[in-house]
C-alpha cells in the first residue's frame, strides 16, 4: 500500500491521519441512528445549526446521492463505529436523511455484488 494522499490538515503523506479516530467523535462510541454498513444516507437540503467538523462536512459532500455507510467510511477512512457516529449527529440535526438498502426481489443480485467488487478493487 503506498502513501495516503495530501486530504487536508488531518492527513499527512508520510504520517498517514494525525488525529486518532476518536477525537473525530469526542471519544462517542454509539450512533444514536441505528445504521449498519448497507444503510443508505442522502443530503436533506437543511443546514445544519451545530457548528460542525470537517469530517462532518466530508461526509455531507459525499451524500448528495444515496450513499452507504460503508462507502463513506471508506472515503472518510475513518472506522465504521466513528463514521455511524458522525452521520447519526448529521440525522439528528436534519442534514441528512437515512433509508435501509433495496435490494428488491433478489437480496443477492449478483450485478450489487459484483459493483461492489469492482469497487474495492478500485480502493486497493
Amino acid at each position: 500500500m503506498g502513501p495516503l494522499p495530501q486530504d487536508g490538515p488531518w492527513l499527512d503523506d508520510a504520517a498517514g491521519r494525525l488525529i486518532r479516530p476518536y477525537t473525530v467523535s469526542d471519544g462517542r462510541t454509539r450512533p444514536t441512528t441505528d445504521l449498519d454498513l448497507l444503510s443508505m444516507v442522502r443530503v436533506t437540503g437543511v443546514e445544519p445549526l451545530m457548528h460542525i467538523g470537517p469530517e462532518h462536512a466530508q461526509a455531507l459532500g459525499l451524500c448528495a446521492h444515496p450513499t452507504s455507510v460503508a462507502e463513506i467510511a471508506a472515503y472518510l477512512r475513518l472506522p465504521v463505529v466513528v463514521t455511524k457516529v458522525l452521520l447519526s449527529d448529521l440525522v439528528d440535526c436534519g442534514a441528512l436523511t437515512t433509508h435501509a438498502p433495496r435490494f428488491d426481489d433478489q437480496p443477492n443480485d449478483l450485478t450489487l455484488l459484483e459493483a461492489v467488487l469492482d469497487g474495492l478493487r478500485r480502493r486497493l
